[in-house]
């Protein structure tokens, strides 16, 4: 009898875990998609003012749409992932606020040839949504647990035209330099020199330039044929510092 009652009880809680585990395997984010970009589509909007957009590029719209952004954020926030706002991913670092993503990745305004570097891996989400949009991403992360996380992270994903490295981000990549486009995703208190150089003439570098208790703005940087350089302050942001020996 004993020996039945152990059976038994065996056989619940596989079948237990079973349905909690398929549950789980089975949560459909499509509606939750959709709805942030609805979201993100009303910050359009409300923030014309600052960036003179009344929308972004519809391809950027449709790889916010497509990313599974619930993969690039921890297992107990996944329910939380598809809200339009930041979320940690540990060692004091955040994924960004969907909005930004999106309006930093139009900033650059990416051709399907172009070669792009990313100051700032984190999680990987960003470069995973440029990868969708361009030829090549080199992404750079200063901090070794997240690089490897997202290095592996993109590799699970198929993401094969994203290349990883570990290093401090402000002097740039120059192995791969010049860039068809830059994007910073921690705030630097000024523009690094090594980046701009690294700029292909006629390309876009996106970065928010500020101290971490001073105000923020992400800045536009414009990179004529010349080689001269203009810049462009878009919006307040709140950003992570930029880290390193600089």
């Amino acid at each position: 009898m004993k020996r039945a009652n152990r059976l038994f009880f065996a056989v619940f809680v596989f079948f237990t875990v079973l349905s909690h585990s398929s549950i789980a395997f089975a949560i459909d984010y499509s509606e939750a998609r959709k709805q942030l970009i609805k979201e993100i589509n009303q910050d359009v909007l409300l923030t014309y003012f600052s960036t003179r957009k009344e929308e972004f590029d519809p391809r950027v719209m449709e790889v916010l749409g497509k990313v599974p952004r619930h993969l690039f954020v921890p297992k107990r926030l996944q329910r939380s992932a598809y809200k339009n706002r930041p979320l940690p991913i540990g060692y004091g670092q955040t994924i960004s606020q969907p909005y930004i993503v999106a309006l930093m990745t139009d900033l650059l305004e990416t051709r399907k040839d172009a070669r792009i570097l990313e100051i700032g891996t984190g999680s990987g989400y960003q470069a995973a949504v440029l990868a969708e949009l361009v030829k090549s991403v080199f992404t750079i992360e200063i901090i070794e647990p997240l690089e490897k996380k997202a290095r592996s992270r993109l590799k699970t994903l198929g993401y094969e035209n994203v290349t990883v490295k570990l290093g401090d981000g402000y002097y740039g990549w120059e192995q791969y330099a010049p860039f068809d486009g830059i994007i910073v995703t921690a705030a630097s208190s000024h523009i690094p020199p090594p980046l701009v150089k690294q700029l292909k003439p006629g390309a876009r570098m996106v970065i928010p330039v500020g101290g971490r208790f001073l105000t923020q703005n992400l800045t536009l940087v414009e990179k004529a044929e010349d080689g001269s350089v203009k810049t462009y302050q878009i919006l307040p942001v709140a950003f992570v510092p930029l880290t390193g020996r600089h």
